[in-house]
């Protein structure tokens, strides 16, 4: 099965997501992170389930620090949902598949 969360870098953010006229969900993780690797298989799920709709992003911490410390991600795994370039909502900690929905749900109702 094709990844429907892809990996960005620091490189590549602003173009992706703040310049996206798609809402956009960011996982911040990292590789030896295991709640991060709980939270993988969901997200692949719940970034099926809204393809066309919202675009699903993963940002390494290790390698793309500029960007977690420009959005203050202190603790992984840490989501933000960004629309019209902003930050609108943010989670921490490896949610349930449930309240991952609720926020994509409320994130499409900000359009």
């Amino acid at each position: 099965m094709e990844a429907r969360v892809e990996k960005i870098t620091d490189q590549d953010f602003n173009l992706r997501v703040l310049e996206s006229q798609k809402p956009s969900v960011v996982d911040f993780w990292a590789t030896w992170c295991v709640p991060c690797q709980r939270l993988d298989e969901v997200l692949e799920e719940v970034a099926e389930r809204y393809n066309g709709k919202v675009t699903f992003f993963k940002v390494d911490v290790n390698e793309s620090s500029g960007t977690a410390s420009r959005y203050s991600v202190w603790s992984i795994p840490t989501l933000l949902f960004f629309h019209g370039g902003e930050v609108v909502d943010h989670a921490v900690g490896a949610l349930s598949r449930e309240a991952i929905l609720e926020k994509v749900d409320k994130l499409l109702a900000t359009r």
